[in-house]
């Protein structure tokens, strides 16, 4: 696949609209369909905004912006992709409706185009088996927004030919993304990895250690994060979180690392979802006042500590279970979720014995399955390795 490579996009919401964004920006020919005409008319309309907002801004030309637009093919007609070359699908995150899509697709494209999915939590093993030729098949997962978003997770299936992964990756890589490889297990690299930032925060809470506000200050203020879990919850909204949590306890055959909240269960069942309902954790409703944190700094480094430690230990986790390497999980997390450092890094730096310590002190006063420290965590202290020794 090169630059005469065309793209063809399934779905055209915000996902399908940016990463064909994304190609024409890099001089492919584009089509973009969607069975809605509708969703086509506003995928368009938002497009020439974001557009125009650059021109505006002065990082693109009229001429430029022209361009990207007439590369775009907007279509309802599933046909239309039959000069593809690489068609990637970013629809609703249903297995069957994404395996029906696929059967239709092959219908029309060649033999040797590639076919993708940007599913963020569904088995790319499940969803091939619905093609005639699952060797050409492969996860790649952009991140929301796609044009800003720099990481693409690249998850080969149990059948994916490795020529198909190298040229998938490659094509990535000239739309200047930052690609990294996964194995097809639940969440891939982020979504798994990050699971204790909310999962762990939620506990706290529920414990009644400290308020949401005061748990978002210690992971910014004292941590570097852009975000506090509470405020990041809240503006992806809950009823999403809590199904990616759950998806993913289901799919690990219920780790009790991955367990869901009742806090967060209970939100989503009263319709609090967070910014896009009004009120969450946090009430975003007029009038409304920001809640004060406790600005203790003993309390927000024990916070801190407790969250990293278990963060570490589920990316020391990737690791062991030859998900990702250990430069990949930490390109992962900090292209795609914005964490100031990579955590396998972090641990480096601190020393992953004071990782371990942590997480002694966690497993010996809760006696739960869920803080159990990691064996590659426990093989580096051993060693006196570092993490990226470890895995080199």
């Amino acid at each position: 696949m090169d630059k005469n490579t065309v793209i063809g996009i399934i779905g055209a919401g915000t996902m399908g609209t940016g990463i064909a964004q994304i190609a024409s920006t890099f001089n492919h020919e584009v089509i973009l369909y969607d069975a809605y005409p509708d969703q086509l008319d506003s995928s368009r309309s938002g497009l020439e905004k974001i557009l125009n907002r650059q021109i505006e801004k002065e990082r693109m030309t009229r001429e430029q912006v022209d361009g990207i637009l007439e590369r775009i093919t907007f279509t309802n007609e599933l046909s239309s992709v039959k000069p593809c070359g690489f068609v990637i699908e970013a629809i609703v995150e249903d297995l069957e409706v994404k395996k029906n899509v696929f059967s239709n697709i092959e219908k029309f494209v060649d033999r040797d185009a590639v076919l993708a999915s940007n599913t963020s939590s569904l088995s790319i093993a499940s969803i091939s088996s619905a093609l005639n030729y699952p060797n050409r098949f492969l996860g790649v997962h952009f991140f929301n927004p796609a044009p800003l978003m720099k990481l693409v997770e690249i998850i080969p299936g149990i059948s994916t030919e490795e020529n198909i992964t190298a040229a998938t990756r490659s094509l990535i890589d000239s739309w200047e993304k930052v690609t990294v490889a996964a194995k097809d297990t639940p969440g891939f690299i982020v979504n798994r990895v990050a699971r204790p930032f909310y999962g762990e925060a939620l506990r706290i809470y529920e414990e009644g250690i400290a308020d949401p506000a005061t748990i978002d200050w210690a992971m910014k203020e004292l941590g570097g994060f852009r975000m506090g879990p509470f405020e990041l919850m809240d503006l992806i909204g809950h009823d999403v979180n809590y199904k990616v949590t759950e998806s993913v306890f289901k799919e690990f055959y219920y780790d009790p690392r991955f367990k869901p909240s009742f806090a967060q269960k209970r939100l989503v069942e009263a319709g609090r979802l967070g910014k896009k309902s009004g009120i969450g954790f946090y009430d975003y409703r007029d009038g409304a006042g920001a809640p004060e944190p406790e600005k203790d700094e003993a309390k927000g480094e024990l916070i801190l500590h407790r969250i990293l430690a278990m963060l570490i230990n589920e990316a020391a986790d990737a690791v062991f279970m030859n998900i990702a390497s250990a430069k990949d999980v930490d390109l992962a997390m900090t292209n795609g979720v914005n964490y100031p450092k990579g955590l396998l890094e972090w641990a480096d730096e601190m020393g992953p014995a004071t990782v371990m310590e942590w997480m002694d002190g966690l497993y010996e006063e809760y006696l739960e399955d869920r803080y159990r420290p990691n064996p590659l965590l426990k093989r580096v202290v051993i060693n006196g390795d570092t993490f990226h020794e470890q895995s080199e």
